[in-house]
């Protein structure tokens, strides 16, 4: 929560101060939504690309797997 003042208390100094266009200032939240949207997506890509592979858990859920349909 402290973390979402500080953020909007720099907004607002950014809106109030002649530092940045105001144009600029209005669309800081939007591009920061983006910019977090891309950082999930990278980290997302990541973690599937280092997706650790566990041969033993794959032999156990083919035994899983093989034992349902048996029982259907």
């Amino acid at each position: 929560m402290a973390l979402l003042v500080a953020i909007s208390a720099l907004w607002i100094g950014l809106l109030q101060t002649s530092m940045v266009p105001q144009s600029y200032a209005l669309l800081l939240p939007v591009y920061s939504i983006v910019s977090l949207g891309c950082y999930g997506l990278l980290m997302v890509g990541v973690g599937l690309m280092q997706f650790p592979t566990c041969p033993q858990e794959a032999v156990l859920l083919q035994q899983v797997l093989l034992g349902s349909k048996f029982q259907t």
